[in-house]
């Protein structure tokens, strides 16, 4: 049984459409894409959380049909607009099971935008609205989509300025350097599993323990994929005051003496916990432990406050140069900065600690909601149109192609113009490229058939998944 009532899980306007259709339409066949966007590349992944969640099995009841009634009549203030027979007729014929057939490229797969990633048609030509009835859900897994992406072309930035500035025994770190930090911002538990997880094709860093719940609960993770250290907050750091920091400190430090232990450290003083606390009264404890000490520091410009930490903790501790010629603090010693991390600020600190002849490979980084709350369907562009249609037996080509006024008003082509016909993904050379059916009808389908008549008819792991968005 689903969490919710799948009859209501759609835009109010669609429950008239059952009407608006022309008579005699039989099949209706819809594409979703990324029409484009921030980013060349998209990553799919999240759709077999929503069809486990809340397509599978026999999800149309009676009882559900009646609290629909009851809740439509109260939003359109008439009784002509819902047809509880409609979902009637799903229970009789089909058992409650949604009569449609959903294809779709697998999961981690990467392509460019303009692509079609999944396909939804129904198998019934009394159903031949349940198809569009279904997108307000189906939509959204433009979320984890764009999370994978973002994070995926994060790390693309991350290995660059690694492969130009550390050393070839750090590349091992690389999945560790983006942590989410995100579950505190994110819109709601659902979102935080969903697109925590997506961030986890591409890093293993995670405070989003919902994140690795999802990968294993949906996706059969052998174990956690996400993991994280002991680490501290102001809470913690600030309970005897200034003047009993470095004492917190050292309590820190005795608590964990082996491994990663990471310690926010702004709370009064950033350049005096590094120097005098960190450098100096605590320096041999630091260098004799087995493990790393990673420093925080939480406030202030990011680029002018890790300068001047790196340059103190460098006078303190001292530094080696890599075989790239690039500064490196002992091994017992790092830094992680989580405040104000993004997209656009994530190159501009390595591309700071690169011009001071600092290596990445000093530097781990945290990011919360910039990576769980700050996208939106069109930072990719998603968009699921209708592309091909059956009425009274006769096959038709379905295809919007609006004429746009610019800001100058001008007519320009709009890049909302849709793709027409039933699609294939196929592969030209290792590249991926839609094409209507009939003009491709010798190259292999992409898309795979993972979900109809109510049955999930392909499952893939968490595995599997991050395998295929690997750079």
């Amino acid at each position: 049984m689903t969490k919710e009532n799948i009859i209501l899980l759609a835009d109010a306007y669609k429950y008239s459409h059952h009407k608006l259709y022309i008579p005699g339409t039989e099949y209706i066949y819809s594409y979703l894409e990324s029409r484009g966007g921030k980013f060349e590349e998209t990553v799919f992944y999240g759709l077999q959380y929503l069809l486990m969640e809340y397509l599978q099995g026999a999800v149309i009841t009676k009882e559900k049909i009646d609290e629909a009634e009851a809740t439509l009549l109260e939003v359109f203030g008439r009784n002509d607009i819902f047809d509880r027979s409609k979902f009637e007729y799903i229970i009789e014929k089909h058992g409650g099971r949604l009569p449609v057939r959903i294809k779709a490229v697998p999961e981690g797969t990467v392509t460019s935008v303009k692509n079609v990633l999944m396909t939804i048609e129904n198998t019934d030509p009394n159903c031949f609205w349940l198809t569009n009835f279904l997108e307000t859900l189906l939509m959204q897994v433009w979320y984890p989509c764009t999370v994978a992406t973002l994070s995926r072309e994060i790390k693309k930035i991350v290995q660059q300025y690694y492969t130009t500035t550390a050393s070839a025994a750090s590349f091992a770190g690389i999945d560790y350097i983006l942590n989410d930090f995100g579950f505190r911002g994110a819109s709601s538990v659902e979102s935080a599993g969903w697109g925590g997880s997506a961030h986890l094709i591409s890093f293993a860093g995670s405070d989003t323990l919902i994140a690795s719940t999802y990968a294993k609960r949906y996706y059969n993770a052998p174990v956690a994929p996400g993991v994280s250290i002991p680490a501290t907050e102001h809470s913690i750091v600030t309970l005897l005051g200034e003047k009993g920091e470095l004492e917190i400190f050292r309590h820190i430090l005795d608590t964990f003496p082996t491994g990663i232990i990471a310690c926010v450290s702004d709370s009064y003083n950033i350049l005096r916990a590094c120097k005098d606390y960190w450098g100096t009264e605590l320096k041999q404890q630091i260098l004799n432990r087995k493990g790393t000490l990673v420093i925080r520091p939480d406030s202030g410009d990011a680029v002018q406050t890790l300068l001047k930490i790196f340059e103190i903790l460098m006078q303190e501790f001292g530094f080696t140069l890599n075989e790239k010629g690039y500064k490196v603090l002992p091994p017992q010693v790092r830094v992680i900065q989580g405040d104000g991390i993004s997209y656009s600020s994530i190159p501009v600190i390595y591309e700071a600690l690169k011009n001071a002849g600092i290596s990445a490979e000093n530097l781990v980084l945290g990011m919360g909601g910039a990576l769980l709350q700050r996208v939106n369907r069109d930072t990719q562009e998603y968009a699921l149109k209708c592309s091909y249609a059956q009425v009274n037996g006769k096959e038709i080509n379905v295809q919007k192609n609006p004429l746009e006024l610019d800001a100058n008003g001008n007519t320009r082509v709009s890049f909302k113009k849709s793709k027409y016909g039933k699609q294939v993904l196929v592969k030209e050379n290792g590249v991926f490229k839609s094409y209507a059916q009939s003009e491709a009808p010798q190259l292999a389908d992409e898309l795979v058939t993972v979900f109809e008549n109510g049955e999930i008819k392909k499952q893939y792991t968490f595995d599997e998944i991050k395998k295929r968005a690997i750079i």
